[in-house]
């Protein structure tokens, strides 16, 4: 009996440190928390000296975090709420047992332990498909100097330095004897990183456009998408708001993921939409299924360019599929799958191309469909092909009002400053928004302060600009130092530990 209450009592800093971190994410929005949330878990490790305990705090700290953080999939499905909370807890507990093997080296620690958070972020942000959402750095997306950085590192850059600074003032708040060296190194990297980010918004760059584009937030309620009795009010609203968005010369028009209410293929459907690009004067970017490719029952996820004149001039099928959401992994395999999981799931096909769109003025965009915005990897990749702006069209109705619309949003003001490039988000039920090369959320569709689960649109004036990013051209090198550095040090750490 006392031996389990002298482990709920230890697991007391572990949930208070889960709880500070999940404080810094929407919607409370509190970043500062972020530089101290992980103290009281440092405390709760530093006498602990078994593995399997070490492992257990930061996992206790991960189950809250995420159990808090991404709540807002309970809404889609249970079991997978419970599943993923727990698999991506599993990085926390690893990172513990880390922390037990490097905490009797201050020094050392102040870098290994960045950067091992910063590998394990960018494991779970790849393997078995990743889910890069609610990184660390990620916490700071209105702190729009420190973020200027990801144009080199990538968010795992901020995610080190809010690793640096609970590093550092747990070895002020331990009376560590290493304590102001420690500090003293973190206040010039975090001037360093601040001193850079001032600079890099102050610069003038030499403008090539500027485009006149509106968002449509169309607000249909996920019972109504597929139905087929609504068809029509759909589409009445989607034309609604299409032709008062179009008031004035308008380059593009984006409606957001799925918009359509059915295939593309539907000729009732493609010439009503076709018809209304001609009326309007613009070209639209529509987010619809779509049926054919190879074997031609293959049904994809698409983003579909409208031209003013009322032709389709291009289409994408996306690239990276949701699991468990637009398709079951290993069903080919294990047909029972479709039968187990109590919940329809879409039998989507991965696209096989990386589609850039045209404008008429020469502009060229790249559309990311759903929480393809939270891939820096293929973000990245669309980058590269010499476009102006990038495009997520989404459709997060599935989390009704929680902070999940503002979470996934979080993701698109990071690859606007890794890329230097503006970003545009057409979401359904919101969060539709500009963001500009900067990282800055300029415009949002609103109305009475209320930016979710309301229906209008936005226009705004986009600023297309020639700037370049060491991030676009090489990529996650950030991560690969983090990556070299740990084997390193964590190598003459352990003959130091070996050895003394």
């Amino acid at each position: 009996m006392l031996r389990k209450v002298d482990n709920i009592t230890q697991s007391l800093p572990a949930l208070l440190s889960g709880i500070l971190l999940s404080l810094s994410f929407p919607k409370i929005n509190f970043s500062l928390a972020a530089y101290i949330a992980f103290i009281p878990l440092f405390f709760a490790l530093r006498d602990e000296s078994e593995r399997r305990k070490a492992f257990f705090l930061s996992f206790v700290c991960g189950i809250v975090f995420f159990g808090i953080t991404i709540f807002w999939l309970k809404n889609v499905s249970i079991p997978g709420y419970i599943i993923l909370t727990t698999v991506l807890s599993i990085f926390f507990g690893i990172f513990g047992i880390c922390f037990l093997y490097i905490k009797e080296y201050p020094l050392w620690r102040l870098f290994l332990l960045p950067a091992c958070w910063v590998v394990l972020e960018y494991m779970r942000s790849t393997l078995f498909t990743g889910f890069g959402w609610a990184l660390l750095g990620h916490s700071q997306y209105l702190n729009i100097p420190i973020i200027q950085i990801a144009d080199i590192t990538g968010a795992y850059g901020i995610s080190f330095a809010i690793m640096l600074v609970n590093l550092s003032l747990y070895s002020l708040l331990d009376k560590d004897k290493k304590a102001l060296p420690a500090l003293l190194i973190c206040l010039f990297m975090l001037t360093a990183m601040l001193g850079y980010g001032y600079f890099r918004l102050s610069e003038s760059s030499k403008r090539t456009d500027v485009l006149n584009i509106s968002v449509i937030q169309g607000n249909i309620p996920q019972e109504k998408k597929w139905d087929s009795a609504y068809k029509e009010e759909i589409l009445d609203i989607y034309t609604a708001l299409t032709k008062g968005a179009a008031v004035g010369e308008t380059d593009l028009i984006i409606w957001p993921e799925t918009s359509l209410p059915g295939y593309i293929q539907e000729m009732d459907l493609l010439d009503r939409v076709l018809s209304l690009a001609k009326d309007v004067d613009a070209y639209i970017l529509i987010g619809a299924p779509s049926v054919g490719g190879p074997k031609r029952e293959d049904i994809f996820n698409s983003a579909i360019l409208i031209s003013d004149n009322g032709d389709v001039v291009g289409q994408y099928n996306k690239l990276h599929l949701v699991p468990f959401g637009e398709y079951i992994p290993l069903e080919r395999y294990i047909r029972l799958l479709r039968f187990i999981i109590d919940k329809p799931i879409g039998t989507f096909t991965r696209g096989d191309e990386y589609t850039v769109f045209k404008l008429e003025n020469g502009a060229r965009f790249a559309s990311l469909i759903c929480s393809e915005d939270i891939f820096p990897g293929l973000v990245r990749n669309f980058a590269k092909r010499d476009i102006d702006f990038l495009v997520n069209i989404t459709n997060d109705a599935w989390f009704l009002n929680t902070g999940a619309p503002y979470q996934h949003a979080q993701s698109s003001v990071f690859r606007a400053v890794e890329n230097r490039m503006p970003v545009i988000r057409a979401a359904n039920t919101g969060l539709s928004c500009f963001i500009d090369a900067d990282g800055r959320i300029t415009d949002t569709v609103r109305i009475d302060g209320e930016e979710i689960f309301i229906t209008g649109y936005k226009r705004a004036s986009v600023g297309i600009y020639e700037r370049e990013s060491l991030y676009k051209r090489f990529g996650d090198v950030f991560v690969l130092f983090c990556a070299i550095s740990l084997v390193i040090g964590g190598g003459i750490v352990c003959l130091k530990r070996y050895s003394s």
